[in-house]
C-alpha cells in the first residue's frame, strides 16, 4: 500500500481501487478501511483512494494519542490530498468518517468538488440521535427471527443498564445472512485507543462547522438506509438541510453499509451523483 506523511510526521497509507476520476474515501470506526470494500462495485466507475486513519489498517500508531480526535484527523485528510496533487477533490465518508468528511468541507470548502457522505455520523453538525429515536426504527424489523433478542440488547443499551453490542449487530444490516454476518466479523475496531480518542472533548464544534458548511456550495449527498439505527433517515434528512446544495437518498431495505444490502441500486445512486 502507498503510504504518505502526516503534519506531525505519522505515515499513513492508502489503497487505490478501480480507474477513473478519484474518490477520497474515509472510513468510519475508527476501523480499518477494508470493510469498505470497493463499495459494492463504485471502483468500477471511479478510482477509490481509500485511507486508513491513523492507528488503523496500515497506516501507523501516532505518537500522541490526543491526534486521534476527529477535528484532528481533518488535517490528514487535507495531507493526503496535497500528497495527491489534487487541486479540488471528490470527497466520500461514512459513518463516523462522514463526521470527518463533513469537518473538512467546513474548514477546506474550496478543495472539495463533490461530498458523498454515507450512512452518516451527526455529530459534526450537532444532529442529535435519541435513544427513542433508535427504538421506534428498530421496531419496523419485529418481524425478523432475530429481533426479540437483539432488541432487547438494544433497549438496555438506550436504559444504560446493558452494553451487548454484538446481540444489536443486525439492526445495522438489511438482511442478517452469512455475508453480513461475516462482514461484521470483518469492520469491527481493534484499536481501542483510537476508538476512544475520535470523540474526545474538542472534538466536535458544532457551531463552527454549521458556519463553514453555509458557505460550502459544492453539491453534496447524502445516503440514509431505511433501516440503519446508527444513522436514521430522520436525523440524516435534517443534516442535509444544513446544506445549500445538497441530495437525501433513503436506500430502501439497507442498513448502515447500503453498498452490501443493495450493491446495485447503492451503486447507481452513487456513481450517477459522483458524474
Amino acid at each position: 500500500m502507498p503510504t504518505y506523511a502526516a503534519s506531525d510526521g505519522t505515515r499513513l497509507a492508502y489503497r487505490l481501487q478501480g480507474d477513473g476520476d478519484p474518490v477520497v474515501c474515509v472510513p468510519g470506526g475508527p476501523a480499518d478501511s477494508r470493510y469498505l470494500g470497493d463499495l459494492g462495485g463504485l471502483a468500477a466507475h471511479r478510482q477509490l483512494i481509500v485511507l486508513d486513519t491513523r492507528g488503523t489498517g496500515r497506516s501507523a500508531i501516532p505518537e500522541d494519542p490526543s491526534s486521534y480526535r476527529c477535528d484532528r484527523l481533518v488535517e490528514d485528510v487535507e495531507a493526503l490530498r496535497d500528497h495527491l496533487g489534487l487541486p479540488r477533490m471528490d470527497l466520500l465518508g461514512h459513518s463516523g468518517g462522514a463526521n470527518i468528511a463533513t469537518q473538512y468541507a467546513a474548514r477546506y470548502p474550496r478543495n472539495v468538488s463533490k461530498l458523498a457522505l454515507i450512512g452518516p455520523g451527526t455529530r459534526a453538525v450537532g444532529v442529535a440521535v435519541t435513544g427513542e429515536m433508535r427504538r421506534e426504527l428498530a421496531q419496523s424489523r419485529k418481524n425478523e427471527p432475530w429481533f426479540p433478542q437483539a432488541f432487547a440488547a438494544l433497549e438496555a443499551i438506550i436504559d444504560g443498564a446493558g452494553t451487548d453490542w454484538e446481540a444489536i449487530s443486525p439492526f445495522f444490516y438489511g438482511r442478517w445472512d452469512t455475508a453480513a454476518r461475516h462482514h461484521h466479523a470483518a469492520s469491527r475496531p481493534s484499536n481501542e485507543e483510537a476508538v476512544a480518542g475520535f470523540a474526545a472533548e474538542g472534538a466536535f464544534d458544532a457551531e463552527s462547522t454549521r458556519s463553514g458548511l453555509a458557505d460550502f456550495e459544492a453539491p453534496a449527498l447524502l445516503l440514509a438506509g431505511e433501516f440503519d439505527v446508527n444513522s436514521p433517515p430522520q436525523q440524516v434528512a435534517e443534516f442535509a438541510a444544513l446544506l445549500p446544495d445538497a441530495t437525501f437518498v433513503v436506500q430502501p431495505a439497507a442498513g448502515h453499509y447500503p453498498w452490501l444490502d443493495d450493491a446495485e441500486q447503492f451503486v447507481a445512486t452513487t456513481a450517477a451523483f459522483l458524474e
